[in-house]
């Protein structure tokens, strides 16, 4: 019976130990964003081994996802990816000191603008530990380096925020604006018509009162 109870503890710590290692992944949050929206992304870099991280690189889908702006962090030098046409694919945070230790995390962020017609972005991400090696976060959901995923609901109805953080008028809310000056312009017309015939009317009378007089 004692036999039986230690190998059942046994088998829970090593099942306790592999969640705790297979949940240790690089990600990117938040997790969920709206078509078009801006948004600051963090990425946060847990450590899995006993020697430190000194690097990290996210590439960007830019098909998903336009990244325009990072955060500057203390001990960490960053450099910017671009394609030919000069738009930003990816980055590269480097350690400028001993990096992070086995019993620390760091995140990272950056800003940027969701596409339209997105539907997800896929977060490929390469950590780079002091003795070379690099652990690849670029697999599938449910594998055991997954890459990190942002779902993308759809675009809200006011519109997406600008880079101030103000939501923008929807295009059907801008056009109607100008209409409605107009239609209050309009509205207006009639009354202004009736307080003219009014004061005329009462210009004529006293003009003609005045001529009776005399």
């Amino acid at each position: 019976m004692n036999k039986i109870a230690v190998k059942a503890a046994a088998l829970m710590a090593g099942m306790m130990l592999f969640a705790g290692v297979a949940s240790a992944h690089v990600t990117v949050n938040p997790a969920e964003a709206p078509a078009g929206s801006y948004q600051k992304f963090t990425v946060r870099v847990p450590v899995e081994k006993d020697i430190p991280t000194v690097k990290v690189e996210v590439k960007f889908p830019i098909d998903s996802v336009a990244v325009s702006r990072f955060e500057p962090k203390p001990g960490w030098k960053y450099e910017i990816a671009k394609d030919a046409a000069e738009k930003i694919t990816g980055v590269t945070w480097t350690s400028e000191g001993e990096g992070l230790s086995k019993t620390e995390f760091a995140e990272f962020s950056m800003q940027g603008k969701v596409a339209d017609n997105a539907s997800s972005i896929v977060w490929k991400a390469y950590q780079t530990y002091k003795d070379g090696s690099v652990v690849e976060w670029t697999g599938a959901e449910g594998s055991d380096k997954p890459a990190s995923v942002t779902k993308i609901s759809a675009k809200p109805a006011e519109g997406a925020k600008d880079s101030h953080g103000n939501t923008a008028a929807a295009p059907n809310q801008a056009a109607e604006a100008p209409k409605a000056a107009a239609g209050a312009e309009t509205s207006s017309t009639p009354l202004i018509l009736s307080i003219a015939a009014v004061v005329l009317s009462a210009a004529s009378l006293l003009l003609t009162l005045f001529r009776k007089r005399t």
